[in-house]
């Protein structure tokens, strides 16, 4: 399992919209309204690194009032 965070900015006014929509997406484990620079931020949950662009790209950005998304993922540490 690959896990990502996704920080995603919105355009205003539609910051519920979008939250809605996202909660429909299967990969999205998680999801949280933020105050700040972000709008929402999700937690992915899928089998490859590869996916994980996949989602973020096609997906999520793809919905309409995303302006802005910034990606993070989740490492082991060397043993």
């Amino acid at each position: 399992m690959v896990i990502g965070y996704v920080m995603i900015s919105t355009g205003t006014g539609v910051e519920k919209a979008v939250f809605e929509k996202l909660q429909r997406l299967p990969e999205i484990a998680e999801i949280y309204p933020l105050f700040g620079e972000f709008d929402i931020i999700a937690k992915i949950e899928v089998e490859s690194y590869n996916q994980i662009g996949e989602v973020v790209v096609t997906r999520i950005r793809s919905i309409n009032g995303v302006l802005d998304t910034k990606t993070l993922t989740v490492v082991d540490f060397p043993k």
